[in-house]
């Protein structure tokens, strides 16, 4: 089981630069403000976050807000995986095992590794991971660092393992950029041509569709309107413009651009509040489909997915 904190004592760390205030949290290395100012030079928190650290141990209710997620973000089928020859079962709901689990990194205290205030402000979090914990092989050690740069948060994810195992690891915060009811309002574009095909508990059946002239043809920047999403989108790595995703909003005037170098991202919109995650990283249930991005992670190799998210005024 993992290890908790004597008196489960919460850290908050606060960085800020001319354009971005970030505040974050030992506990499941969660991002709890990002504070940009909109068209009007108002102070806005552009994501979904609870007034108190301590609110987080018993209000967040599984919704991992703001959360670094791991072993294995997203879900996985079959009750487990399979890796060199060994099954490993993993805790499931109706055969589907989501965001890592009871042991999800988004639910553990992480070590204030390292805080930066200088030009480009960080705060580093890690975290040892056990053998088995979750079920997952390998000892692994996990670090994650919030960077300001300029007008962009970097949110860099690395590890590393002592025994062959699975990792695919993304941060879980809510973008809200207005004060609207619903992200309706919301102009969306993706460098997204494909989505994973999905059974109804929306385990992948290892087939991608092309968006085009569906509900996810957001291939030209259009408002969101009614479309809800809970979809793992393929990001288009060929194509010229090699901004993941933009979204803005004509009432606050704020954008986003998301940029990452991982193969895809699960974007959700919640049914009971305005936002929108934006979850960069591999595919879901990749241990279970052979044709996916391998999520394998092997002695003396570094996991690396670092993504940049950008905020700008639009007038």
């Amino acid at each position: 089981m993992p290890e908790f904190k004597k008196d489960n004592i919460l850290n908050l760390v606060t960085i800020k630069n001319d354009f971005i205030e970030l505040s974050a949290i030992d506990y499941g290395a969660i991002i709890q403000k990002i504070i940009v100012k909109d068209k009007n030079g108002k102070d806005t928190n552009v994501v979904v976050g609870l007034d108190s650290p301590d609110d987080y141990l018993t209000k967040d209710n599984g919704r991992f807000l703001g959360a670094c997620i791991g072993r294995y973000a997203g879900r996985i089928s079959n009750d487990g995986f399979s890796l060199n020859n060994k099954h490993y079962p993993l805790k499931s709901n109706d055969g589907v095992h989501l965001h890592g689990g009871e042991t999800s990194f988004g639910k553990l205290y992480w070590t204030v590794e390292e805080v930066n205030h200088g030009k480009n402000p960080f705060v580093k979090f890690s975290y040892l991971s056990k053998d088995l914990e979750g079920g997952y092989p390998g000892n692994v050690k996990t670090a994650v660092t919030y960077k300001l740069i300029g007008n962009s948060l970097e949110i860099t994810h690395e590890a590393t393992t002592d025994k062959t195992t699975i990792l695919n690891l993304t941060n879980h915060s809510y973008f809200v950029l207005d004060d609207a009811i619903n992200v309706s309002n919301y102009n969306l574009q993706l460098n997204c041509n494909q989505v994973l095909d999905t059974l109804d508990n929306l385990i992948p059946t290892g087939n991608l569709n092309n968006v085009v002239t569906t509900k996810y043809d957001f291939l030209t920047s259009k408002q969101m309107g009614e479309v809800r999403l809970d979809t793992c989108f393929v990001i288009n790595t060929d194509a010229k413009e090699k901004t993941a995703a933009k979204v803005y909003s004509k009432k606050s005037g704020i954008s986003l651009e998301v940029n990452t170098n991982q193969p895809a991202m699960v974007i959700y919109t919640p049914a009971d509040f305005a936002a929108i995650c934006f979850e960069t990283q591999n595919y879901p249930d990749a241990p279970n489909n052979s044709n996916f991005p391998s999520s394998v992670l092997k002695p003396k190799e570094t996991y690396h997915n670092t993504s940049t998210f950008t905020f700008d005024i639009v007038k």
